[in-house]
């Protein structure tokens, strides 16, 4: 039987998972906060964890990290289970070396499959990969090849149609990516910030750029060339599987991006586009944010014109969702604006 450890302080979805784990023969055990998830994991060695982000104690990225830097611990197959609101996070989790994530709620079957997925990648895995390797000391060998280049705020980094040259590592700032159409709307694809890598996509395709990137802010980025990058991804396990699971949220997050423009009302779009700023730039765990972006940027995040989005945000602000003072937006209430109605 394979042993799966389930960490999550929600009583109700730590039992009712572990309840599907048990019927489908798998030897479950449970943490209920981050701290006892360790020291479990380290005492009982499960074959695979799953992990929520958000917990008491010690948080998700926390428990990660722990177990990483555990030769004992490093090579366990690791799931975050995550909230819907909570996507922007998982760049994060999967740059510290998560294996995969599931979306709350979820069923059975996503459940079962992303457990065999991982189990089954580990056995192909274990020929190959050196045990106990430092992951952290790849990537910080990795971007001890890049060069580092100022950028100022509103500066494109690189144009759509634009051949590869270099994977872009931000230390400082913020960036995003984007397609402008032929009468010149934009449509923002992804928000990058401290500690982000961006730019992997056309290189591991070794395709042009299929999108634009331009700062939101002045920032520090670290050029990585092309040869370094491909050479790495090459030659060792731990950065290509880190990257492919990049590549994996970045097109589950543009799945999720293209349903909501399909099926969600302007209201409510507005609404997620301050949730998503707010969560990728604001401060871990605190409900009020103050944001300061420009209202053709948040126009570009929701897919309208900047006018509509003027006045979701009047309304929003009559509504006590928000403040407003000058170009700044300081959001009441996160938790409020992520349950707001379509």
């Amino acid at each position: 039987m394979k042993k799966v450890l389930i960490i999550e302080d929600n009583d109700d979805i730590r039992e009712a998972t572990a309840e599907m784990l048990d019927l489908a023969g798998y030897d479950t055990s449970t943490a209920k906060n981050g701290k006892i998830g360790v020291d479990m994991a380290v005492k009982n060695m499960p074959d695979i964890i799953l992990c929520d982000i958000m917990m008491p104690e010690l948080d998700g990225y926390g428990v990660l990290y722990l177990l990483q830097k555990n030769p004992k611990t490093a090579n366990i197959p690791f799931i975050f289970m995550t909230a819907k609101a909570e996507r922007a996070d998982m760049r994060k989790g999967m740059e510290m070396g998560a294996d995969d994530y599931l979306t709350k709620p979820f069923d059975d079957v996503e459940l079962y499959n992303a457990i065999e997925s991982r189990l089954k990648r580990k056995m192909k895995a274990e020929g190959f990969k050196t045990i106990g390797t430092d992951k952290e000391a790849l990537f910080s060998e990795l971007k001890s090849k890049g060069k580092i280049r100022s950028f100022a705020n509103k500066q494109i980094v690189f144009v759509e149609g634009d051949e590869p040259s270099y994977l872009f590592y931000i230390k400082t700032g913020k960036v995003k990516t984007y397609k402008r159409f032929k009468d010149g709307r934009e449509l923002s694809s992804t928000l990058y910030g401290d500690g982000d890598f961006f730019g992997y996509e056309s290189l591991c395709s070794g395709s042009s750029y299929a999108d634009n990137a331009a700062t939101l802010s002045d920032c520090e980025l670290l050029l990585i060339s092309k040869t370094d990058f491909v050479d790495y991804l090459l030659n060792h396990q731990e950065i290509s599987t880190a990257f492919i699971n990049l590549l994996s949220v970045s097109v589950r997050d543009k799945e999720e991006q293209m349903l909501q423009l399909a099926y969600f009302s302007v209201r409510k779009r507005v609404a997620e586009a301050l949730v998503q700023v707010a969560v990728k730039f604001g401060e871990k765990g605190v409900d009020t944010c103050k944001l300061k972006i420009s209202r053709d940027d948040l126009a570009a995040l929701v897919g309208t014109a900047s006018e509509t989005v003027s006045r979701m945000l009047a309304d929003f602000k009559e509504e006590n969702l928000i403040e407003k003072t000058g170009n700044a937006i300081t959001i009441v209430s996160i938790e409020k604006l992520k349950n707001i109605k379509q």
